[in-house]
């Protein structure tokens, strides 16, 4: 396999679980919901992958645990910024300190080990649907939003709840059909790590993915095919780490890593400014 095959199959896998949490960004946001738990939905969406997985010996419901517990948390926070109208930014921080030190616990709980869990039945070979899928869904979610009446309401959602309502419509159902999608979709991500590239939970496995996601939905300008776009990038980043590990003597392992924080951190100094957010985004209603 040529150098540039080799990185161009390594960023479709690296850039997936990115895709996937950025998706759910991007459905989460235009409805008027920040979700800054798609990291600890993503760490959730990992470790009952992995439960499961090891309960039932067969991934597939491992899979589908996966992305119910990120559902599961996306419920709780549509719930907090609905209902309670509590701070979103807030909400998801706490969600993605429960989702963390909850993993963490549960490894020493449920494995006896901390650090990671023992080696549970993966995907195999077939992780690649997941990898084509998260590019399948992509697609299909901005015809949803951009060509469809539910798209539309989702939208309005994000820009003048107000309006909605005197549609007709409840914007705060609305909002939560569009937040418990955005966990599922962090979740599906989560467990394409943890039992799609690998076999296993560890922490720390999501290396804040999940807010690279939410720098892609920006950089993407909150469309679907924007963000998946720029977690392509952020992939490609990730790839190159691995690609040219060993090739560049003069470049230590640390820095390798951080291309992709590094390549968000430019991406975000570079927009700041230039994009709008939907209007009612973050706004309680």
């Amino acid at each position: 396999m040529t150098l540039a095959i080799t990185l161009i199959v390594l960023t479709l896998i690296k850039a997936t679980p990115i895709v996937y949490a950025a998706l759910g960004g991007v459905i989460s946001e235009r409805s008027g919901v920040i979700n800054i738990g798609l990291e600890g939905m993503m760490v959730a969406g990992a470790f009952f992958a992995v439960i499961v997985s090891y309960a039932t010996g067969s991934p597939v419901p491992g899979l589908m645990a996966g992305i119910a517990a990120g559902a599961a948390f996306g419920y709780i926070l549509a719930l907090a910024a609905t209902r309670f109208k509590v701070d979103q930014i807030v909400a998801g921080t706490g969600i993605n300190l429960i989702c963390t030190g909850g993993a963490a616990y549960g490894l020493v709980l449920l494995f006896n080990q901390p650090g990671a869990s023992v080696q549970v039945h993966a995907l195999g070979s077939d992780y690649w649907i997941l990898v084509l899928l998260a590019f399948a869904l992509a697609a299909a979610l901005h015809v949803v939003l951009y060509r469809t009446p539910w798209g539309l309401r989702v939208r309005a959602c994000g820009e003048n709840p107000f309006a909605v309502t005197s549609a007709g419509l409840n914007p705060l159902l609305l909002r939560t059909y569009a937040v418990v999608l955005s966990g599922a979709l962090a979740g599906l991500g989560g467990a394409f790590l943890s039992i799609g590239e690998l076999n296993l939970y560890s922490e720390g496995m999501t290396a804040g993915r999940g807010f690279i996601a939410l720098a892609a939905v920006i950089f993407g300008r909150w469309t679907p095919l924007g963000a998946t776009g720029a977690a392509l990038v952020f992939g490609l980043f990730e790839a190159l780490q691995f690609v040219l590990e060993g090739r560049i003597a003069w470049l230590p392992p640390s820095a390798m890593s951080a291309l992709p924080y590094v390549a968000a951190l430019i991406a975000l100094a570079g927009i700041t400014g230039r994009v709008r957010p939907p209007k009612a985004d973050g706004v309680p209603y």
